[in-house]
Protein backbone atom coordinates (compact mmCIF):
# COMPACT_ATOMS: atom_id res chain seq x y z
CA UNK A 1 0.00 0.00 0.00
CA UNK A 2 1.28 3.64 -1.02
CA UNK A 3 1.41 5.61 1.96
CA UNK A 4 2.45 8.30 -0.20
CA UNK A 5 1.65 9.14 -3.79
CA UNK A 6 3.95 11.75 -5.54
CA UNK A 7 2.18 12.74 -9.52
CA UNK A 8 3.79 15.19 -11.49
CA UNK A 9 4.90 17.17 -9.33
CA UNK A 10 6.62 21.19 -10.25
CA UNK A 11 8.38 23.75 -9.26
CA UNK A 12 10.42 26.12 -11.09
CA UNK A 13 12.46 29.54 -10.08
CA UNK A 14 12.17 31.58 -12.63
CA UNK A 15 13.47 30.34 -15.63
CA UNK A 16 14.69 26.82 -13.58
CA UNK A 17 12.73 23.89 -13.37
CA UNK A 18 13.98 22.96 -10.41
CA UNK A 19 11.82 19.62 -10.10
CA UNK A 20 10.30 18.53 -12.93
CA UNK A 21 7.24 16.67 -13.39
CA UNK A 22 8.58 13.76 -10.93
CA UNK A 23 6.49 10.81 -9.73
CA UNK A 24 6.93 8.13 -7.56
CA UNK A 25 4.72 6.16 -4.24
CA UNK A 26 6.62 5.20 -0.93
CA UNK A 27 4.96 1.85 0.23
CA UNK A 28 3.51 1.68 3.35
CA UNK A 29 6.84 0.84 6.25
CA UNK A 30 9.53 0.59 3.95
CA UNK A 31 12.73 2.95 3.91
CA UNK A 32 12.83 4.70 0.54
CA UNK A 33 15.90 7.19 -0.47
CA UNK A 34 15.98 10.14 -2.92
CA UNK A 35 19.56 10.19 -4.22
CA UNK A 36 21.50 12.66 -7.11
CA UNK A 37 24.08 14.81 -7.70
CA UNK A 38 24.26 18.77 -6.42
CA UNK A 39 21.44 20.31 -7.64
CA UNK A 40 19.32 17.60 -9.29
CA UNK A 41 16.34 19.00 -6.75
CA UNK A 42 16.45 16.78 -3.96
CA UNK A 43 16.33 19.66 -1.28
CA UNK A 44 13.33 21.33 -3.30
CA UNK A 45 11.30 17.96 -3.34
CA UNK A 46 11.81 17.33 0.18
CA UNK A 47 10.97 21.26 0.97
CA UNK A 48 7.58 20.59 -1.29
CA UNK A 49 6.71 17.82 0.46
CA UNK A 50 6.75 19.09 4.20
CA UNK A 51 5.46 22.25 3.35
CA UNK A 52 8.47 24.54 2.99
CA UNK A 53 7.85 25.67 -0.50
CA UNK A 54 4.43 25.55 -2.53
CA UNK A 55 4.28 23.15 -5.60
CA UNK A 56 3.42 24.66 -9.11
CA UNK A 57 1.47 21.53 -10.11
CA UNK A 58 1.24 18.27 -9.38
CA UNK A 59 -0.53 16.28 -6.60
CA UNK A 60 0.97 14.73 -3.10
CA UNK A 61 -1.46 12.10 -1.48
CA UNK A 62 -0.55 11.06 1.63
CA UNK A 63 -2.58 8.91 3.86
CA UNK A 64 -5.27 8.52 0.66
CA UNK A 65 -5.79 12.84 1.30
CA UNK A 66 -4.44 15.51 -0.62
CA UNK A 67 -1.93 17.32 1.25
CA UNK A 68 -0.97 19.64 -1.85
CA UNK A 69 -0.09 22.64 -0.57
CA UNK A 70 -0.65 22.29 2.84
CA UNK A 71 1.51 24.76 5.84
CA UNK A 72 4.01 22.43 7.22
CA UNK A 73 2.06 22.86 10.39
CA UNK A 74 -1.17 20.87 8.63
CA UNK A 75 1.57 18.58 6.75
CA UNK A 76 2.96 17.61 10.52
CA UNK A 77 -0.25 17.16 11.89
CA UNK A 78 -1.34 14.54 9.13
CA UNK A 79 1.56 12.78 10.29
CA UNK A 80 5.10 13.86 8.69
CA UNK A 81 7.77 15.25 10.36
CA UNK A 82 11.50 16.32 8.80
CA UNK A 83 14.61 16.36 9.31
CA UNK A 84 17.01 19.14 8.64
CA UNK A 85 20.77 18.36 7.45
CA UNK A 86 21.44 21.16 9.40
CA UNK A 87 20.69 19.85 13.23
CA UNK A 88 17.77 22.40 14.41
CA UNK A 89 17.94 21.49 18.47
CA UNK A 90 17.48 24.32 21.16
CA UNK A 91 21.27 25.06 22.83
CA UNK A 92 20.69 26.30 26.52
CA UNK A 93 18.29 23.28 27.14
CA UNK A 94 18.69 19.94 27.96
CA UNK A 95 17.98 16.95 26.02
CA UNK A 96 14.68 15.92 27.43
CA UNK A 97 13.66 19.30 27.15
CA UNK A 98 14.18 19.40 23.42
CA UNK A 99 12.35 16.43 23.29
CA UNK A 100 9.47 17.36 24.82
CA UNK A 101 9.52 20.34 22.68
CA UNK A 102 8.60 17.78 19.92
CA UNK A 103 5.62 16.56 21.78
CA UNK A 104 3.89 19.95 22.50
CA UNK A 105 1.10 19.37 19.66
CA UNK A 106 0.15 16.33 21.41
CA UNK A 107 -0.46 18.23 24.57
CA UNK A 108 -4.13 19.12 24.90
CA UNK A 109 -4.21 21.60 28.16
CA UNK A 110 -3.32 24.77 26.16
CA UNK A 111 -2.39 28.37 27.90
CA UNK A 112 -5.59 28.91 29.05
CA UNK A 113 -6.59 25.42 31.09
CA UNK A 114 -2.73 25.63 32.42
CA UNK A 115 -3.63 28.96 33.81
CA UNK A 116 -6.62 27.64 35.15
CA UNK A 117 -5.24 24.60 36.93
CA UNK A 118 -7.03 22.07 34.51
CA UNK A 119 -7.55 19.15 36.48
CA UNK A 120 -5.93 16.94 34.07
CA UNK A 121 -3.33 18.80 33.27
CA UNK A 122 -0.98 16.93 35.86
CA UNK A 123 -1.90 13.94 34.14
CA UNK A 124 -0.86 15.25 30.72
CA UNK A 125 2.36 16.50 31.51
CA UNK A 126 3.62 12.98 33.21
CA UNK A 127 1.93 11.33 30.02
CA UNK A 128 4.06 13.50 27.71
CA UNK A 129 7.42 12.90 29.90
CA UNK A 130 7.03 9.15 30.16
CA UNK A 131 6.70 9.43 26.38
CA UNK A 132 10.10 12.05 26.01
CA UNK A 133 11.77 9.20 28.67
CA UNK A 134 10.68 6.44 26.19
CA UNK A 135 12.90 8.12 23.30
CA UNK A 136 15.62 8.76 25.86
CA UNK A 137 15.82 4.93 26.28
CA UNK A 138 14.50 4.05 22.61
CA UNK A 139 18.21 6.38 21.26
CA UNK A 140 20.22 5.17 24.33
CA UNK A 141 20.69 8.98 25.34
CA UNK A 142 19.43 8.15 29.28
CA UNK A 143 23.54 8.98 30.12
CA UNK A 144 23.01 13.05 28.66
CA UNK A 145 19.13 13.15 29.07
CA UNK A 146 19.83 16.19 31.78
CA UNK A 147 22.56 17.52 29.46
CA UNK A 148 22.70 20.65 27.58
CA UNK A 149 22.39 19.53 24.06
CA UNK A 150 25.39 21.81 22.72
CA UNK A 151 27.49 19.75 24.78
CA UNK A 152 26.42 16.79 22.91
CA UNK A 153 29.00 14.82 20.27
CA UNK A 154 27.51 15.89 16.73
CA UNK A 155 25.92 12.20 16.59
CA UNK A 156 24.51 12.28 20.16
CA UNK A 157 22.76 15.41 18.64
CA UNK A 158 21.52 13.85 15.59
CA UNK A 159 20.00 10.83 17.88
CA UNK A 160 18.27 13.99 20.03
CA UNK A 161 17.07 15.41 16.51
CA UNK A 162 15.52 11.61 15.43
CA UNK A 163 14.22 11.14 19.58
CA UNK A 164 12.08 14.68 19.15
CA UNK A 165 10.58 13.91 15.28
CA UNK A 166 9.95 10.41 16.34
CA UNK A 167 8.55 11.40 20.10
CA UNK A 168 5.04 12.50 18.76
CA UNK A 169 4.47 9.31 16.49
CA UNK A 170 4.43 9.92 13.10
CA UNK A 171 3.69 8.09 10.11
CA UNK A 172 6.68 9.06 7.78
CA UNK A 173 10.03 10.57 8.56
CA UNK A 174 11.62 12.62 5.79
CA UNK A 175 15.24 12.78 6.63
CA UNK A 176 17.64 15.06 5.01
CA UNK A 177 21.52 13.99 4.63
CA UNK A 178 21.28 12.78 8.35
CA UNK A 179 25.02 11.60 7.59
CA UNK A 180 25.82 14.72 7.06
CA UNK A 181 29.14 15.86 9.13
CA UNK A 182 29.04 12.51 11.18
CA UNK A 183 32.30 10.52 10.73
CA UNK A 184 32.51 6.47 10.17
CA UNK A 185 32.11 5.20 13.34
CA UNK A 186 28.71 7.68 14.12
CA UNK A 187 27.37 7.21 10.60
CA UNK A 188 27.12 3.36 11.37
CA UNK A 189 25.50 3.77 14.69
CA UNK A 190 23.10 5.72 12.44
CA UNK A 191 22.26 3.34 9.79
CA UNK A 192 21.34 1.15 12.55
CA UNK A 193 19.03 4.19 14.62
CA UNK A 194 17.16 4.91 10.77
CA UNK A 195 16.77 0.77 10.87
CA UNK A 196 15.31 0.67 14.54
CA UNK A 197 13.05 3.79 13.67
CA UNK A 198 12.09 1.89 10.82
CA UNK A 199 11.31 -1.34 12.45
CA UNK A 200 9.01 0.41 14.84
CA UNK A 201 6.62 0.91 12.47
CA UNK A 202 7.91 4.79 10.85
CA UNK A 203 8.16 4.82 6.74
CA UNK A 204 11.54 6.72 6.16
CA UNK A 205 12.02 8.91 2.97
CA UNK A 206 15.83 9.81 2.97
CA UNK A 207 17.84 12.19 1.06
CA UNK A 208 21.51 11.24 1.49
CA UNK A 209 25.00 11.72 -0.17
CA UNK A 210 26.72 8.67 2.03
CA UNK A 211 25.90 5.69 -1.14
CA UNK A 212 27.14 3.32 0.87
CA UNK A 213 24.60 4.10 3.96
CA UNK A 214 21.90 4.45 0.99
CA UNK A 215 22.87 1.05 -0.28
CA UNK A 216 23.09 -0.09 3.28
CA UNK A 217 19.65 0.94 4.40
CA UNK A 218 17.10 1.16 1.61
CA UNK A 219 14.26 -0.79 -0.13
CA UNK A 220 14.03 1.20 -3.45
CA UNK A 221 15.81 4.35 -4.44
CA UNK A 222 14.90 7.12 -6.72
CA UNK A 223 17.46 9.13 -8.51
CA UNK A 224 16.88 13.07 -9.61
CA UNK A 225 19.06 14.63 -12.45
CA UNK A 226 18.39 18.51 -12.90
CA UNK A 227 15.09 18.01 -11.14
CA UNK A 228 14.03 14.78 -13.38
CA UNK A 229 13.59 11.41 -12.75
CA UNK A 230 15.92 9.40 -14.38
CA UNK A 231 15.79 5.91 -12.57
CA UNK A 232 13.49 3.77 -9.89
CA UNK A 233 14.65 0.24 -8.29
CA UNK A 234 16.00 -1.43 -5.83
CA UNK A 235 19.85 -0.70 -4.56
CA UNK A 236 21.07 -3.60 -7.34
CA UNK A 237 19.30 -2.58 -10.08
CA UNK A 238 20.16 1.52 -9.56
CA UNK A 239 23.85 0.46 -9.45
CA UNK A 240 23.79 -1.32 -12.64
CA UNK A 241 21.30 1.56 -14.30
CA UNK A 242 24.00 2.85 -17.28
CA UNK A 243 21.67 6.39 -16.79
CA UNK A 244 22.62 6.52 -13.00
CA UNK A 245 26.51 5.61 -13.89
CA UNK A 246 26.84 8.22 -16.44
CA UNK A 247 25.86 10.80 -14.52
CA UNK A 248 27.30 10.07 -11.35
CA UNK A 249 30.82 9.23 -12.65
CA UNK A 250 30.06 12.37 -15.82
CA UNK A 251 30.70 9.82 -18.63
CA UNK A 252 30.05 11.14 -22.04
CA UNK A 253 27.77 9.72 -24.13
CA UNK A 254 29.68 8.07 -26.85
Amino acid sequence: MALLEINGLDKSFGGLHAVNHVSFNVEQGMIKALIGPNGAGKTTLFNLLAGHLRPDHGAVIFNGRSIFRLSPDKIAEKGILRTFQNIKLFPGMTVIENILVGLHTKGKAGFLKSMVKWPGLKREEKSLADRAYEMIEFFNLKECANMDVSQLSFGKQRAVEFARALASNPMMLLLDEPAAGLNISETKVLAGQIRKINESGTTILIVEHDMSLIMEISQEIVVLSYGVKIAEGCPTEIQKNPEVVRVYLGENDA
